[in-house]
């Protein structure tokens, strides 16, 4: 288990994300909210080709973190590794608008995907194991919502 007296090594700071996987209950949710601040207040300007590239690299150098850490203490996907929350929210992010409604409904649907984790989400889950069996399942149920959310958008003008 992370012990929060290892906030100051640097790689534990980045897979807590800040901290945030220290704070309890539900170190996820604490996550997923903070990646929905810093995609708010940092991300969303940007345009969808730069946030994806963001997030394809704050998931390679999170796994290459997470397989070190691993290494180094031994440890396992411990709750308070939140990187992977963190990298999926942001892909569930990248074609939202940035509108309260929008952003709402993807945190919703990627905490519901992350918790119950159905399908190829949970086979990944319980199929892959170190750092990249802690950040897949994260990515696959972002860019699962991204997708299911892009369909919701799209279909909304056929509703009015």
């Amino acid at each position: 288990m992370l012990a929060p007296n290892l906030i100051l090594r640097p790689t534990v700071l980045w897979l807590t994300a800040g901290g945030l996987g220290f704070l309890r209950p539900a170190p996820g949710t604490w996550g997923s909210a903070g990646a929905v601040v810093f995609w708010w207040f940092f991300l969303s300007p940007l345009s969808w080709v730069v946030q994806l590239g963001i997030v394809m690299a704050y998931f390679v150098v999170s796994w290459w973190l997470c397989n070190r850490l691993i290494n180094q203490l031994g440890i396992e996907d411990e709750p308070q590794i939140v990187a992977d929350e963190v990298a999926g929210m942001w892909l569930a992010l990248v074609w939202v608008p940035p509108t309260v409604g929008w952003v709402l409904a993807a945190f919703v649907l990627f905490r519901l995907a992350d918790i119950t984790k159905p399908g190829p989400i949970g086979m990944l889950d319980r199929r892959l194991h170190s750092g990249l069996g802690i950040m897949a399942d994260d990515l696959l149920a972002g860019a699962l919502c991204a997708g299911l959310l892009a369909l919701v958008a799209a279909g909304l003008p056929l509703l009015v």
